[in-house]
């Protein structure tokens, strides 16, 4: 039985358990027959920016690492919260949610290329570097990690921020997950404001060559500072706070092969928002964090721009039902 706790980040079924290896762009590129927009046909805003204001969804059923045979082993503790789960060549198989028939049941098809509003198309990973589709972390890390999940309910803090409702992280907010993708973008000449629907968190990314906090300073999802090159928004992110269980792939989802993962306080992250055409965008972020990963990697996916999507309140709060039943359950239970 899924725990209360863990229930809430379970995605459906399908979402995971379909994952194919498709062949085309890796990094949510349009295809050959649909070349970006010129720059100077881009939406701007009065003071001259690429304009990203709006709604944006992020809707993709892509894994984040290409799956191999070697899940099996990296997903082991997992099984004993989610009996049945399987690794095949096509994915994870074995969990279950709240919406088994997965995105498709309740956004479509699209145009078969996945150039709908509301669905990114299937992609081979969204890690495009390194070139295998895998993200390289170290041995010493996968233990950690794998420490982290069998210890779940020993205490809170074995918990992902996800779980305890204080944050999904930098970059792990931008990350899609079974339900609440969408993100509210507004710019100022010297700001650029996200509003994230899953756990309503507001982040705010300055612009204009602010100075960086002091180094003794250290944030759940890092001090961010942004600037543009043409028409990608590039934001960089420091200062971290140390974590047992980190902000990079905090839930299930596409992430599943890195839920628990540690970070260090010398992990960075540079992410960047490029305006491809009206209504699309290209999301790629660089993680580098030397304790935790042999080398940077890079993951990128495509966000669509939806007017029509309505943000509702994410009531998520910390001590919610779902963890400390999780943890008095296993107590009772004798885990």
């Amino acid at each position: 039985m899924i725990r209360p706790s863990l229930r809430a980040l379970v995605v459906p079924g399908a979402l995971i358990a379909a994952v194919v290896l498709a062949p085309g762009q890796a990094d949510g590129q349009p295809p050959a027959t649909r070349p970006a927009a010129d720059p100077a046909a881009l939406p701007r805003t009065p003071d001259g920016q690429p304009d990203i204001q709006g709604v944006w969804v992020n809707f993709d059923r892509t894994p984040l690492e290409v799956p191999t045979e070697e899940d099996s082993a990296r997903l082991e503790a997992l099984e004993h919260w989610f009996p049945g789960l399987e690794v095949t060549p096509q994915g994870l198989r074995g969990i279950t949610g709240p919406n088994p028939g997965g995105l498709a049941s309740f956004l479509g098809e699209g145009d078969g290329e996945g150039h709908s509003s509301k669905r990114s198309a299937l992609r081979r990973s969204m890690v495009v570097d390194p070139p295998t589709g895998r993200v390289p972390v170290l041995p010493e890390a996968e233990q950690r990690k794998r420490h982290n999940l069998i210890h779940l309910t020993d205490s809170y803090t074995y918990h992902t921020p996800w779980e305890r409702c204080i944050t999904r992280g930098v970059p792990g907010g931008m990350f899609p997950a079974g339900y609440n993708n969408a993100y509210r973008i507004l710019q100022t000449p010297d700001h650029v404001v996200i509003l994230y629907e899953m756990i309503h968190e507001p982040r705010v990314i300055p612009l204009g060559g602010q100075p960086p906090l002091d180094d003794a300073v250290r944030l759940w999802n890092g001090d961010s500072r942004g600037r543009w090159e043409g028409s990608t928004l590039v934001v960089e992110v420091a200062n971290y706070r140390a974590s047992q269980v980190g902000t990079i792939a905090t839930g299930i989802s596409t992430t599943a092969t890195l839920k628990a993962i540690p970070q260090s306080a010398g992990m960075r992250v540079v992410e960047r928002f490029t305006l491809v055409e009206p209504g699309r965008m290209r999301y790629a972020v660089t993680i580098e964090d030397p304790e935790v990963y042999a080398a940077p990697w890079t993951a990128s996916m495509p966000l669509h721009r939806d007017d029509e999507y309505d943000m509702y309140e994410y009531a998520c709060h910390e001590g919610n039902y779902g963890l400390p039943n999780s943890l008095s359950g296993a107590r009772a239970k004798g885990e």
